[in-house]
């Protein structure tokens, strides 16, 4: 049969006091009074069926059965306060960073190091899903989402707004003599046509009934790659022209058009659980990505709670 313990509060006490033989000091360490403590040793006894301690003037001794029972709970005590160490150390010093493909490749993959140079005493650990896969918000410190929204109680910062226009290579704009008009752009291929922002951006253009069903489906789901192919000449992209910055700057691609579409309350965000509002290690990623983008010229917000589950 298993043998039911003590309560936990009577062996707390207990081990604090076989530690510092002494009810008041056991009573400091625990927040305690002396008469609580001596009261929770009562119960111990109580419960055992033997003494502990034996009580002296001004002090105390433990018996031969406290003796041994000491030996055991104090090491008892002492690993498990190791290993709570032990735990809460990892979790302090590894930050895990779940980020979808576009934002994993186009921003943070080059900017990472900089946080860790700031952050010597912090590994980042980052986990990108795929296109097709949801976030995963309750296995990562921080998770920065686009499209997906945060669970319910989450903290949310909005980032990146959800912009975006057709971008092209240079050299593939020249060969059909240069793209005046938006109707020139459907004389090329074009990535990933059944994607919705070319829909949006066409009728923002004047060209709603635009035909894009000649093109062949070929979702890649991800503008890292989108832009990749845009740059390699393969055909022009609706893309997020933030992303593309050095791109645009190398002249690798270009905008042909100053119009660009957004999607309402729709953004590449931040996020966390609550509990972590509080967390060292997140509230330093938080303050470098937003330090990083106001670099950049974006403002983000203040974080808001996501309202809370029924």
């Amino acid at each position: 049969m298993t043998l039911n313990l003590p309560p936990l509060s009577a062996i707390r006490a207990f081990e604090a006091a076989s530690r510092h033989l002494s009810f008041t000091k056991a009573g400091d360490e625990l927040g305690l009074t002396q008469a609580a403590v001596s009261y929770q040793i009562k119960l111990l006894e109580e419960k055992l069926g033997f003494a502990v301690f034996e009580r002296k003037t001004r002090k105390i001794d433990l018996t031969q059965k406290g003796a041994l029972l000491a030996e055991g709970v104090v090491e008892a005590f002492s690993r498990l306060r190791q290993t709570f160490q032990d735990v809460q150390d990892a979790d302090a010093s590894e930050l895990v960073v779940s980020s979808n493909t576009t934002f994993a490749v186009n921003w943070l993959a080059s900017r990472m190091f900089s946080f860790q140079m700031q952050n010597p005493d912090i590994a980042v650990r980052l986990v990108s899903y795929g296109p097709w896969e949801k976030p995963k918000f309750d296995q990562a410190d921080v998770t920065i989402s686009a499209c997906y929204p945060p669970p319910k109680g989450n903290l949310f910062i909005p980032l990146i707004a959800a912009e975006f226009t057709p971008l092209v290579a240079p050299q593939l704009a020249q060969g059909i003599g240069g793209i005046n008009t938006p109707a020139d752009l459907l004389k090329l291929p074009i990535i990933d046509p059944d994607d919705p922002w070319w829909r949006t951006w066409f009728s923002a253009a004047g060209l709603p009934d635009a035909d894009l069903t000649k093109w062949p489906t070929s979702r890649m789901g991800s503008q890292a790659l989108e832009a990749n192919r845009a740059i390699a000449g393969q055909g022009v992209a609706i893309l997020t022209p933030y992303f593309c910055r050095q791109a645009l700057q190398q002249g690798q691609l270009i905008q042909p058009f100053d119009l660009v579409c957004a999607e309402d309350d729709e953004s590449w965000a931040l996020s966390y659980p609550p509990r972590n509002k509080n967390s060292r290690k997140v509230r330093l990623f938080q303050d470098w990505v937003i330090s990083e983008l106001g670099r950049d010229g974006l403002h983000c917000p203040e974080a808001v709670l996501i309202g809370s589950d029924d």
